[in-house]
């Protein structure tokens, strides 16, 4: 795999509350520079991203019900909208992780179809399952109703809990999801060994902040 294909697996994450616009549009040059799939960003920035992204190729991903995921539904759509009112190309959206540890696997599901009923086929839904949060189990559960949800990914993490993306639980997730969906690893992938590797094991995008340290082999990024 080339540096070129390898770039288009990964989404340039910056979700930092305290960046700044001159970060925002730094991260979208890197982004247009090395042609990355997407930048990740939080939702107030959307606006900035798409205009400094137009007609480069490389699309805009925005956060939903982040990072813990426990907005109402409601909310959740009502953001989705907006997003893709703004240009956005992928959503990721967390999940009700307390619904799914309370046994109520119809809220989850219902959480998740209406984002995906928001998006309208209009951008990429993806769900965070936040698999540090989760048993192996319902690691496994939380895939399912994403798929039954009729979402595009499930996504191993936020970046934000005590730990990211394993393997373990991508392999794990591949096997939930019995090539119904995709999979997305975010949360500790800082090179390209690491990155090569996730793929390798049935990753199909990658959320980083180490975007350009995997495609150039520079120090960069941070835990995300």
């Amino acid at each position: 795999m080339n540096k070129q294909e390898l770039a288009s697996y990964i989404d340039h994450t910056l979700l930092k509350p305290e960046a700044t616009k001159e970060d925002i549009l730094i991260l979208c040059q890197e982004a247009k520079e090395h042609q990355f799939a997407t930048v990740c960003i939080h939702p107030y920035w959307m606006t900035a991203a798409v205009q400094a992204l137009e007609g480069s190729g490389v699309g805009v991903t925005t956060v939903i019900g982040f990072p813990h995921g426990m907005n109402t539904s409601a909310v959740k759509a009502h953001e989705t909208e907006k997003a893709i009112a703004e240009g956005v190309a992928d959503v990721d959206m967390v999940i009700n992780a307390g619904a799914l540890k309370s046994g109520d696997d119809e809220a989850v599901q219902e959480d998740i179809a209406e984002v995906v009923k928001a998006s309208g086929g209009r951008a990429l839904v993806k769900v965070i399952i936040e698999t540090s949060r989760l048993t192996d189990e319902e690691k496994r559960k939380a895939s399912q109703l994403a798929v039954a949800a009729g979402a595009d990914y499930v996504k191993t993490s936020t970046g934000f809990h005590t730990g990211g993306a394993t393997l373990e639980d991508i392999k794990l997730m591949k096997e939930a999801v019995a090539g119904n969906t995709k999979l997305k690893a975010a949360g500790g992938v800082k090179n390209e060994e690491d990155a090569k590797a996730y793929i390798e094991a049935g990753t199909d995008r990658i959320g980083t902040s180490s975007g350009i340290a995997i495609v150039t082999g520079a120090d960069g990024g941070n835990a995300y």
